[in-house]
Formats: C-alpha cells, sequence, structure tokens
C-alpha cells in the first residue's frame, strides 16, 4: 500500500516522479476538513502555509512534515515537537543560488536595469541621451551584509570580485569573515556606512521588523536596500515612507509580506522599489536537489529513520 501524503499545492513534475509508486499524493488548502485527513501519514509543506497544531491534530495517523525550502518559520516547530513529528527542510541547495539573486538584484536596482528596460521598450526612446538613468556604481563599493549564515558569507564571496568593501553584521563575529575580508561592525555602524545592504537573516521573532523605520533613517539617501531574507524582516510601511520622502536610492525586494502584496500596496507603485515574485531559489538544478531533499525527508520520516535533514 502506497503511503497517503499530504500537500498544500500541486507538486513539480520532478517530485511528482520521485514519489510515483510510493506514495499517494492528495492536496490540501488547510481550510475546510477533508474526509482524506484521518489516513495521511506524511506532510510535505511545499507553498509556504502557516502549519499550526490545530492542523496536525485533523491528521491522527500523521508521522512526520517535510518542508520545501529552508524558512520553516511557517511551521509552528513547538507543535510539532509536543506531538512527536520530525520537520524535515532543505538547507545548502540554495546558498550559491540565492547569493546569485542577491546580486543580480544589486545590480539591477543599482545600475536601473528595469526602469532602462521600460525606458527602451516605451514610445519616448526616439535618440539615445547620455543624461538620463544615472545609477550608482557596484565596484569599489562598500556591501553591508546583515546575516552572515550560509548565504551571506556566498554573497561576500562574490563580493570579492567587484573589489567591494564587504562589512556584515550577526548576532556574534563569524569565523569564517577573515578569509572573506569582511569586517564586522554593529547594526547601526554597517547602516551608516553601507551604499548596499543586502538582508539574509532568517525569519524570527528576533528578526520581524528588523530594519523599520530607525534603520532606514540612518543608511545613506545614496544607498539602496536588497532583501533576500524573508519579508517579515522589513517593516513595509516604513520602507513605503522612506522610498516617497527619498531618504534612500532604492529598495529591491524578492520576498514580501504578505507575499505576494495586494495589487493596490503603494510599493508596487514606486519608481524606485523593484518586488520580484521570490525567484530567489528558482533554478532548475536548485530546485531538483531541494525536491531530492525533501523527499528524501519525507520517507524517512515515514519510515522511522533519521531525516537527512531535520529542523525538529
Amino acid at each position: 500500500m502506497p503511503y497517503q501524503i499530504l500537500t498544500d499545492s500541486a507538486l513539480p513534475p520532478e517530485m511528482e516522479e520521485m514519489l510515483a509508486g510510493i506514495c499517494e499524493v492528495h492536496v490540501w488548502d488547510l481550510t475546510e476538513d477533508d474526509p482524506i485527513l484521518p489516513s495521511i501519514e506524511g506532510f510535505i509543506t511545499y507553498g509556504h502555509p502557516v502549519v499550526l497544531g490545530s492542523h496536525m491534530d485533523k491528521m491522527p495517523n500523521l508521522r512526520c512534515l517535510s518542508n520545501f525550502g529552508v524558512g520553516v518559520d511557517h511551521i509552528n516547530l513547538e507543535d510539532a515537537r509536543a506531538r512527536s513529528l520530525p520537520v524535515g527542510f532543505t538547507p545548502g541547495f540554495v546558498n550559491g543560488v540565492t547569493a546569485d539573486m542577491a546580486f543580480a538584484m544589486l545590480m539591477t536596482i543599482g545600475r536601473n536595469i528595469i526602469q532602462g528596460w521600460r525606458h527602451a521598450h516605451g514610445p519616448d526612446y526616439l535618440a539615445y541621451d547620455a543624461n538620463i538613468l544615472h545609477g550608482h556604481e557596484v565596484y569599489g563599493s562598500t556591501l553591508g551584509i546583515i546575516g552572515m549564515g550560509r548565504v551571506g558569507r556566498e554573497i561576500a564571496r562574490r563580493a570579492s570580485g567587484f573589489d567591494m568593501t564587504v562589512l556584515y553584521h550577526n548576532r556574534n563575529p563569524s569565523p569564517h569573515a577573515a578569509g572573506l575580508n569582511a569586517s564586522y561592525r554593529s547594526l547601526e555602524a554597517l547602516l551608516d556606512e553601507a551604499d548596499f545592504v543586502v538582508l539574509s537573516v532568517p525569519m524570527s521573532p528576533q528578526t520581524r521588523h528588523l530594519i523599520g523605520a530607525v534603520q532606514l533613517a540612518r543608511m545613506k539617501e545614496t544607498a539602496y536596500l536588497v532583501n533576500v531574507a524573508r519579508g517579515g524582516v522589513v517593516d513595509h510601511v516604513a520602507l513605503v515612507d522612506a522610498l516617497q520622502r527619498n531618504l534612500i536610492a532604492g529598495a529591491i525586494m524578492d520576498v514580501t509580506d504578505p507575499e505576494p502584496l495586494p495589487r493596490d500596496h503603494p510599493l508596487l507603485r514606486l519608481d524606485n522599489c523593484v518586488i520580484l515574485p521570490h525567484l530567489g531559489s528558482a533554478t532548475y538544478q536548485s530546485r531538483f536537489r531541494m525536491s531530492r531533499r525533501t523527499v528524501d525527508n519525507l520517507l524517512a520520516g515515514l519510515r522511522g529513520q533519521e531525516m537527512p535533514s531535520r529542523a525538529a
């Protein structure tokens, strides 16, 4: 008999192939009760749904949860631990690709790539004009990384190719920083000095609205904010105000809170703000590796074995 598996949204074809013949997959939107719930043995959280103990209790035969992704802030881990339910996740597979995305975003916002694309495709581009869309140089500038974890270190490595001065802030100084030519700063000092501020911290109660009105006011008027962490790390109300008042030069966000933003959100209407649809790990290679680890974690949990990557 195949294992009875639940997911919150349709799975990618490669993951379906990995599960074929082993698991029977059902989709549940976590709202109304479903007759299949009592038979469910494993839960793949694919679209980052909020999963609480009350959801877990609807599945009395549940043995494990396997999250597609690194961030597990949407799963109540304490509730899972209280029910002896292991929770898998996929660390290590998104470090390089997310760092690539951070640099793509940094260059996009610093060099007015989106604005330039719009202008070049618009009706007003009838002659070359050397006086428009001046951006800021990336090479030789100062990069401030908030969160020197796996992704933060990969971002610092890429910065060396641009001859950037690298500053970082962490809860504690990183033992890896010396090899990356990165200098530790307090959060305040980093915001004062950096030309580009990149956020790569995990989402937690301690990092929620880590960047708010006070922090944005400390940044240079010529500085840019780049967020590849989680949307909740930035106070969106404060960011709208800072951008409207030109307290900073611009912001580019691959993540928002909520995600996606309401279609009438003011951030979507600002010329100095670029919003992307959470593309940090969106390459064929990384998504395949994440799918493989998600399935391996799931099957290990179903079989009572240790998960290759366990968050709780």
